[in-house]
């Protein structure tokens, strides 16, 4: 009996010296694994944009700003570039609001870009893992990607929105959302090619079928971004040879916004072609207003009067 006891006391010892290398190991691995965090910040702004973050308000945007998962961004003029970890780029235009849902790890993450107004050029440059996912909605759309560059535009004409996609490399997967919630069948886009969505009051569908991108009705800075991207040998289905024919106009922009009243002039604005006019911040009477639909995209020199 007395040798059991010592063969059991001896055993019970050996299971608890394993138990105890294995978590002195298991601590030694996790130690000295690399936690992977996701970058979110402002790469580089020119312009004027704010963040508006819950608990704080309202920030000036600034180079190398770290964002978070729920702020939204107003871009009021100019572009702001969003760096999201090493690999993808956010281009917003003037005019632009958004919020950024950014969850997960650098190696398994999601990323959804609400759009509420404007336009935003998403640049993928690697292909995202099997468990990560890029999406940006829009009131009446969808659109997921692997890996691709492209631009969302969402706007309202005449009380209908409108939302293009235009797909200048890899493929985009739209789908429509309807004013339940509900998303229609996936409808992809091919690189090169670019479709309208439209929504009122009873319908929401496809304006006409999916065409060839339309570079002329392209702001002058997406213009050079693709440029630039073509140049480094990348292929969007477009040489930056080709592009230079969208650039090398007097009607390419930019363009001169002035502002007139009483005979004089009250200000001006310098705005790249497709953008948008902003209203002045002051006026010029307390009365009056400017004669002047500010939801018009800029396609030459206009001068603006007060009425």
């Amino acid at each position: 009996m007395e040798k059991q006891g010592k063969k059991k006391i001896i055993v019970i010892a050996a299971v608890a010296i394993l138990i105890v290398l294995a978590t002195v190991v298991s601590v030694l691995l996790l130690s000295n694994k690399k936690e992977e965090y996701r970058i979110l910040k402002v790469y580089e702004i020119d312009g004027e944009a704010l963040v508006t973050r819950e608990n704080i308000g309202e920030i000036d945007a600034y180079n190398d700003m770290v964002l978070e998962s729920g702020d939204t961004v107003v871009v009021k003029s100019g572009i702001l570039t969003l760096k999201l970890d090493d690999d993808k780029y956010v281009y917003a235009e003037s005019d632009t609001e958004f919020e950024l849902v950014a969850t997960g790890s650098g190696s398994s993450n999601k990323t959804t870009i609400e759009l509420k107004s404007g336009a935003i050029t998403n640049e993928i440059q690697n292909p995202l893992s099997d468990s990560s996912s890029y999406e940006v909605n829009t009131p009446n759309s969808n659109m997921a990607v692997r890996g691709t560059i492209y631009r969302v535009y969402t706007y309202y004409e005449d009380g209908v929105r409108y939302t293009k996609v235009s797909v200048f490399d890899g493929k985009v997967d739209s789908r429509l959302r309807y004013s339940d919630g509900t998303l229609s069948d996936n409808t992809t886009l091919e690189y090169g090619k670019e479709v309208l969505i439209f929504d009122d009051d009873e319908k929401t569908d496809y304006v006409g079928d999916i065409s060839d991108i339309d570079y002329d009705a392209l702001p002058q800075y997406i213009i050079e971004l693709l440029g630039r991207i073509a140049s480094e040998g990348r292929d969007i289905g477009i040489s930056s040879d080709e592009l230079k024919n969208y650039t090398d106009s007097e009607e390419a922009g930019p363009f001169t916004v002035t502002f007139m009243y009483n005979g004089n002039v009250f200000g001006t604005q310098v705005v790249n072609k497709g953008d948008k006019a902003s209203r002045p911040t002051l006026s010029p009477a307390q009365s009056g207003s400017w004669d002047y639909d500010f939801n018009e995209e800029v396609t030459g020199d206009i001068t603006i009067e007060w009425r």
